[in-house]
This record gives C-alpha cells, structure tokens and sequence, in this order.
C-alpha cells in the first residue's frame, strides 16, 4: 500500500512541475507591459494573444481530455512539450500581433490545454474519492503559482536580452522540462481500486456522494441541467477573475504607483496556488455547493470594494483575495464534476466543463482592455466582475447532485447503497 501511494505521489508531484510551467499564462500581465511600452501597443492589443490563449486552452483540453481517457496522460503530455516550445520560438521570432496570437495564443494555448487535461485526472485515479478536492488542489496550484518564478524571470530576461530572446528562452525551458516531467505521469494499473482512509464518511455535509451515481458520458452529462448550472459559474467566475488579471503590472502602477512590474502578479500567483489547495481541503470538508457560494460572496465584496483602492498595501490585498478565490474554483469544479459525473470519461466530462473558462477567459480580458482603453480606468470591469460574481453565487446556492432519472442527490433516496468505488 505504501508502494502505491508513493506512485501516486510521485504523479501529483509531476503534474505540479508540469502546471508550474504551463502557468506561464498568468505571468502574461509582465509581457503586455513591455509590448505596450517598447512597442507601443495599445492595452486591448496586449489582450488578445491572451484572450485567445485562453479560449484555446480551454477548448484543446475537450480533444486533450479524449486522448488522455484513451491513451493515458504521457504522449499528451508529450505533445503538449513540443507544442509549448514551437509556440514561444514563433512568437520570438516575429514579434507581430498576429504571430503572437499564433505563437502564443493558439500554439501554446494549445499546448496547455492538453498539458493541464492529462496529470490531474491521472493523480486523482491513484486515491480515494474522499481525496479528490486536496489531490486535485495540489496538481492544480503549480498553474497559479507559476507566476511566482515565471514573472521576476521574465522581466530579467526582458530588461537585458529583449523580448524575442525572452520567448526563446522560455520556449526551450518548457519544452525540456515538460518532456522530462512527462514520463512520471501515468494512470494506476488496470483494475485498481484505492482503499478508502480511515474513518471516511459515507458523504459529505452537503449530503453530496463522493462517488457518482453512475459513470456519465459526455452526451449523458449535457443532458443534465447540473451542467449547465456548472458551466454557468465556471464561465462567471472565470470572467470576473481575468477581466483584470492581465493587466496586473499595469494596474499596481496605474491605481496605486506600484513601480515593480511584477509585484501584483507574484501576489497573485501565491494566493492563487495557496487558494487551489486550501479550497481542496475545504471542498473535501465542507461540499462543493458551499464552497462555491462562499467564493463567489467573497468576490462580490473584493470587486465592489477595488474601486475605492489607491494604496499598495490594500491593492496587494484585494489581489490577493482574488487569487485565493479565483485558484480555488480551479479545484472546485474539476472535483465537483468528478463528484457528480464519475471518473470513467472524466477528461472528456471536464474539457466539457471547461470549456467555460475559455469563453470567460476572452470576454474576461477583452473587456478590461476595452474599459481600460475607452475610460482610462477600471472601474467600470471591477463593477462588471462584482455583478457577474453576484450571478455565480445565486446559481451555486440552488445546485445539488444529478440522479440518473431524477435529478436529485442520490443519498436522498431511502435504501440507496453506493457502488464500490470505480476503477478508472
């Protein structure tokens, strides 16, 4: 058992490495500043890369996620190593918009998105479902916490060799990196099923199973309104996280005279990774459905209050809570889409799901740049990002588990005796 354990170990603890450089994306704020200030670009110019990479990330994970089920996680990710480092090398070459939005955007979105759909479905396959919130957390937090390195690495490499160099650099590191990483991430052997840890109750507070009343396909998934009710808020709060989160550097200097580009992202990026993880314990503890409405309430304060922020201190502060929140629902959903939907087509079930994050992520960026641009300021995104915040809480507090022809948490049906858990 010892044995088994450290194998699943040893996958979390790849699929870290491989998030962390893959997060490269929310580092992005750093690279807009240096495009607007040594090129002249405008704000909604520096965002459509972005805007693009995030759609295609969160589109490519629907094929990443098929291949994963069907392949197992190490030639996808394979791929995703190449795909990163043809992306970087374009971008550094040309340095055009549109070489840029191919390099960047739909190269390397590419290549994250089929990177970030193969470790975390493997490393959760290794444990209990009862893990799923914390295994899902740890795997995840690398994305956020990328920017942590990725954004005072970027600027040196900005400041003295420029920004082709900077993109070659980073494409090569990736490439290698990702390469080795690649061949630690594999799925448990067939027929494993992972021995439940002591004490572990038979469902959580919320009176959600942990095991699915039935493995959905993707067609069976889409005809339940849960998914909907998923996509919705996934879609929400990803708009409401990154209508300004690629513009952090500009943001710190712009509202509170913080001259370090890379400070705010750094803040970010630490909450962010904090905040997958913590959220995964508390997931596991306490429920999806209350998590969530706890989130989206905190963003609804945070967005409403920004505003008014014109000190370091509380920006960094209101940054922070951000990304505390915004990390978590990358752990949230993924293990509320396992809880619900099963974990035999998990990786297709969640490119699905995550498909609304794309969608967020371009109407996200590109309004702030829009506002940015047209008013000089933030306000009007930090209000938009509070009101649509305000949406994702209502929807989170009327969400329960699907039943396969009812609709409603199977627990809640007298005699109902959950099957063992599923071997992947």
């Amino acid at each position: 058992m010892s044995e088994t354990k450290n194998k699943g170990l040893i996958v979390i603890l790849a699929g870290l490495g491989i998030n962390l450089m893959l997060g490269t994306l929310y580092a992005w704020g750093v690279i807009s500043k240096a495009l607007i200030t040594e090129y002249g670009w405008t704000a909604t110019q520096t965002q459509i890369p972005y805007m693009v990479a995030c759609a295609i990330f969160a589109f490519s994970m629907i094929p990443g996620g098929k291949l994963q089920d069907r392949l197992g996680p190490r030639p996808i990710i394979m791929t995703s190593a190449i795909l990163a480092g043809i992306g970087f090398l374009v971008s550094g070459y040309f340095l055009t918009l549109s070489a840029l939005v191919i390099g960047f955007g739909l190269i390397f979105g590419t290549a994250m998105g089929t990177g970030y759909a193969a470790p975390t479905p493997a490393a959760i396959k290794w444990f209990h479902a009862s893990k799923r919130g914390i295994v899902s957390g740890v795997v995840v937090s690398g994305f956020g916490l990328a920017p942590v390195y990725v954004a005072p690495l970027t600027t040196f490499l900005l400041d003295n060799f420029g920004i082709g160099t900077t993109f070659y650099a980073l494409g090569i590191g990736f490439f290698a990196g990702i390469m080795v990483l690649a061949q630690f991430v594999k799925n448990p052997p067939e027929g494993y099923v992972p021995t439940p840890p002591a004490n572990t109750p038979s469902q959580d507070t919320t009176g959600n199973k942990p095991v699915a009343a039935k493995e959905y396909s993707w067609q069976e998934m889409f005809k339940t309104k849960q998914f909907f009710m998923i996509w919705g808020m996934f879609c929400f709060g990803t708009f409401a996280g990154l209508l300004v989160i690629g513009q952090l550097s500009n943001i710190g200097l712009e509202q509170a005279g913080i001259q370090s580009a890379f400070t705010l992202t750094i803040i970010y990026a630490v909450f962010n990774a904090f905040g997958r993880v913590s959220w995964g314990v508390i997931m596991d503890r306490i429920g999806g459905r209350k998590s969530l409405i706890t989130i989206f309430v905190i963003q609804v304060v945070v967005f409403f209050l920004k505003p008014f922020i014109s000190t370091p201190l509380f920006l960094m502060i209101s940054t922070a809570w951000i990304g505390f929140t915004f990390g978590g629902m990358l752990t949230v959903f993924p293990a509320m889409t396992g809880n619900f939907y099963g974990m035999k087509n998990f990786g297709m079930n969640y490119g699905m799901v995550i498909t609304a994050w794309g969608i967020g992520g371009v109407l996200g960026p590109l309004l702030g740049g829009i506002v940015r641009d047209a008013t000089g300021g933030y306000t009007i995104s930090y209000i938009a990002s509070a009101l649509i915040s305000v949406l994702g809480a209502l929807i989170a507090m009327k969400i329960t588990a699907p039943d396969e022809k009812h609709g409603i948490d199977p627990s809640d049906i007298a005699g109902y005796t959950p099957d063992a858990e599923v071997s992947p």
